[in-house]
Formats: C-alpha cells, structure tokens, sequence
C-alpha cells in the first residue's frame, strides 16, 4: 500500500506505519492528504473503512476521515513531518531529512485541540510518553519549537491563543 514514495507496513511504533521508499529533504511534499470523506459523526460512519476513532483528523470546523496510507501515519514526540495546507491541499512534509526506509511520523499534537490523553507508544529517548491532544498542553520547548509549523487553519480556529502564545515566546517585552 503506498504512493510508490511511501508503503504501508508493521511499525514497531504502532500497528501499521507509513515508510519512505526514497530519502526526502527538509522542506520537501512527502504525500498529499486526501480530505474528500467529510464525516460529521460516528453515525454518518461507514465502519467498512476502518476504526472511526483511530483515522479521523479534527480540522476544527469538520472532520475528515483518513484515507490509505497518510491513515497509518504514527505519532512522534520527535517528529520527521508535520502537515501543512498548500495551495488549498494538505501535504505531509519532511520537517528534518527523512532516509529511506525511515517511518513517518508526526506529532499528533501540531494543529489539535482537545482533552484526551493516552500512553505515548513512539519510543523515541525524548517521548513525552503521555500524549495529550492539545498543542497548547506542550511543553514550552515544543510549543516555540512547532509555532512556525501551526496550519493557517488552525491558528483561524485558535487564533487568540495563538497570539498569545507568539506574543509570549516570539515578541516578549
């Protein structure tokens, strides 16, 4: 499963994960995200495409559930992507170098906003090993670290606490 840049396989992370099958660069599209299968609740759910729960990005106003691969994506506390809105599509990006054969990951908690937590599985030495779904939850080193990241969307939605957030670390008086 797979784009021919990336494939689908198990992840000692979680499950299934996404790989590259080429190196990427900093900066570079690793894959676009397909949004075409708004869901509006677990009732408008077709459970023939997987777990609700599980492959569903919050996009503040709407819900999208996750297609094949970008489904498989897992999380982690120190990401090698990160999900930008481009020219009106959402892309995956290399946010550092990405070799071949690497999982792609992204920290779950870069565009999100709510209240739950679980344990964090990604095995990296700097996990936060609970993940909690709110970006301004962060620690301070990571919220100062993904402000630049943050989708325009997402700084809409949130915009107030944004601000402040840039007025603290990226404007201090």
């Amino acid at each position: 499963m797979g784009n021919g840049t990336v494939e689908v396989r198990p992840s000692e992370i979680h499950g299934r994960g996404v790989f590259a099958n080429r190196g990427f660069r900093r900066g570079e599209q690793v894959l676009p995200i397909d949004d075409s299968r708004v869901v509006e609740s677990e009732d408008s759910f077709d459970a023939s495409q997987g777990e609700f729960e599980y492959h569903q990005d919050y996009l503040g106003d709407h819900n999208v559930l996750l297609q094949e691969p970008e489904r498989h994506i897992n999380h982690c506390c120190e990401p090698n992507t990160y999900v930008k809105t481009l020219d009106g599509t959402r892309w995956v990006v290399a946010y550092r170098d990405i070799a071949p054969n690497d999982e792609i990951t992204y920290d779950y908690c870069i565009n999100s906003y709510g209240d739950e937590e679980w344990e964090c599985s990604c095995g990296h030495p700097k996990c936060r090993r609970v993940h909690n779904t709110n970006f301004f939850e962060l620690p301070d080193e990571k919220l100062i670290e993904y402000l630049p990241l943050l989708d325009d969307w997402f700084v809409a939605w949130r915009r107030d606490a944004v601000l402040e957030l840039r007025e603290r670390f990226v404007n201090p008086s």
